[in-house]
């Protein structure tokens, strides 16, 4: 089964994502190893990004807003158990 958003196809959750948000998420959270030079541009652009349209965070949380509430599993936490039984090593014992 074949999921389109608009005319996009999404295949990940990072298409998701890009298409909700209507700009790649690398724009606002950056890539590693990328030069002041190459950050400086991406923060310019994200700069735009947001003169143009004002009212992109307030967007941007009632979107995250609704998927926590469409989805209350996500922050479902389960505790690891740890055994209460350390695992004990004995030198020169052959097991």
């Amino acid at each position: 089964m074949r999921t389109y958003i608009g005319r996009q196809q999404a295949v990940s959750a990072e298409d998701f994502i890009e298409l909700a948000l209507g700009t790649p998420v690398e724009l606002w959270l950056g890539v590693e190893g990328e030069s002041g030079e190459e950050r400086a541009a991406r923060e310019d652009a994200a700069r735009d990004i947001l003169a143009d349209n004002p009212t992109f965070p307030d967007d941007l949380v009632r979107i995250a807003a609704q998927v926590i509430e469409d989805n209350p599993d996500l922050f479902d936490v389960v505790p690891l158990v740890r055994s209460a039984r350390r695992r004990t090593v004995r030198r020169g014992v052959a097991a």
